[in-house]
């Protein structure tokens, strides 16, 4: 029983909170359990698919309108540790940089090797025509260079490609001794939805 004048006041404040609050918990976990509630709507599974194709990467630093760029030098190592290069660099369908333009990768790659050169890549491969059009990969991971084959892998993608995950099959096709352009070839195996 309340003995003052206060609690005979805030007795019944707070009761009234203590009900609220249970009401509230009450009403959510019974939301929360009905199939009908929105955040309870099942997903259909969507059957995965398995998509393969080749492309060529086209890292061009030279001439007046250089794809890669380099925005943070590095150190004078012989593994350049700490350079960092922007890119927007042109995919194509052959070896070719005048082949058939298929898409773009934009990002950044970055001497993360102290010991040899390996870069950590980051980029977005952005299809900009074919049934792809629209639709990017995102990849991410380490690329020792001087390797014959490196594997990065896919981490994700949008469009056609949602849900994405694989990897990519590098290898160099050509380097330029003069100007250091690169073109290599990509190719790629990703599961999506």
């Amino acid at each position: 029983m309340p003995n003052t004048a206060v609690d005979r006041i805030l007795l019944p404040k707070s009761l009234l909170f203590f009900m609220l609050v249970l009401f509230i918990t009450t009403a959510t976990a019974a939301g929360a359990k009905d199939p009908g509630h929105p955040f309870q709507r099942a997903v259909p599974p969507r059957e995965e698919k398995v998509t393969r194709f080749r492309f060529y990467w086209h890292d061009v630093v030279s001439g007046k309108n250089p794809t890669s760029v380099t925005i943070v030098k590095g150190s004078a190592s012989t593994s350049s540790f700490g350079k960092v290069q922007m890119i927007d660099n042109v995919l194509t369908e052959g070896p070719e940089l005048t082949s058939k333009q298929v898409g773009r990768c934009q990002g950044l790659y970055a001497s993360a090797a102290q010991q040899d050169v390996g870069f950590l890549m980051d980029m977005n491969v952005v299809f900009t025509a074919g049934r792809y059009n629209g639709s990017t990969l995102s990849i991410m991971g380490r690329n020792p260079v001087l390797h014959k084959v490196r594997e990065i892998p896919v981490v994700g993608g949008s469009g056609a490609f949602r849900m994405a995950r694989g990897y990519a099959l590098l290898r160099t096709k050509f380097i330029d001794n003069t100007t250091f352009d690169v073109t290599v070839q990509y190719d790629v195996v990703v599961v999506h939805q």
